[in-house]
């Protein structure tokens, strides 16, 4: 276990490798005992430096619950992070690239909920009766620590790359469609880059939402009513370069739109 003023060094350097838009060496390398409860407490502190600066938490993103994610990531097991109020945007938005470091966007839904959700025994069937509604969203990736030879410990340490997240298209009562079957078109400029379906999440976007909620729990805390729950990407990351604007057709469930300038 790392030491308090370890965890504070690593908060410290993570939060001006944001402010000066830059990376951070491996933290694996530099801590090679670290673990993920490790990076789990590295995340808390960052969290709370943030609410400190006067930011609220609104809800959580859970990372690399597909296939597809875990393949382009190498990394092998769903991770999570917590999302800020100011990390939500809406469809249309306009997005300063020089905000970013490694720049990429995922494609998943969102699910908004209406009933607080604790685990360590929450399930599928828990989470679409306590789901107001499901939205589509993209991720937007802001990743701090460099990432040739990451792990996921460097990962949550940095907040599960969690940069922004823009919200769109049309929301849907849990019920209203089997969102097993929900499918996205990934445009970068008018091309298709990327597509998915979202029973690529775990073989259920709302499994993984379960799986927050019992994670949650090992760690003292729980979903409450109200939260945006990001429930993991089911295409590749795309990576995007200044000037690029991103389309995602959700067919019957609408579309997101945002550009970088």
């Amino acid at each position: 276990m790392l030491q308090r003023e370890e965890i504070e060094r690593i908060v410290d350097d993570l939060l001006a490798a944001d402010r000066e838009r830059r990376v951070v060496p491996l933290l694996t390398a530099r801590h090679p005992g670290m673990d993920i409860e490790d990076a789990y407490a590295v995340q808390a502190l960052w969290a709370e430096r943030r609410a400190e600066a006067g930011h609220r938490i609104v809800g959580h993103k859970i990372g690399l619950t597909s296939k597809a994610m875990q393949a382009a990531t190498g990394i092998t097991e769903p991770d999570y992070g917590v999302i800020f109020d100011d990390m939500v945007l809406e469809n249309g938005a306009v997005l300063a690239y020089d905000d970013f470091s490694n720049v990429r966007v995922e494609v998943e839904l969102a699910f908004v909920l209406d009933k607080p959700l604790t685990g360590p025994s929450c399930t599928l069937f828990d989470v679409l009766d306590a789901t107001r509604y499901v939205v589509p969203a993209l991720e937007i990736l802001n990743s701090h620590v460099e990432l040739r030879g990451r792990t996921v410990v460097d990962t949550i340490s940095d907040n599960a790359a969690m940069g922004v997240m823009v919200v769109g298209g049309r929301p849907v009562a849990a019920d209203a469609v089997d969102l097993r079957r929900v499918s996205a078109l990934l445009y970068r400029n008018e091309t298709i880059e990327e597509t998915g379906v979202a029973a690529g999440v775990l073989n259920h976007p709302a499994a993984g939402v379960a799986w927050l909620a019992n994670k949650l729990a090992q760690h003292g805390t729980s979903l409450g009513a109200g939260e945006i729950i990001l429930s993991g990407s089911f295409t590749r990351p795309m990576w995007l370069e200044r000037g690029d604007t991103v389309h995602a057709d959700y067919g019957d469930l609408g579309a997101i739109t945002c550009r970088f300038k």
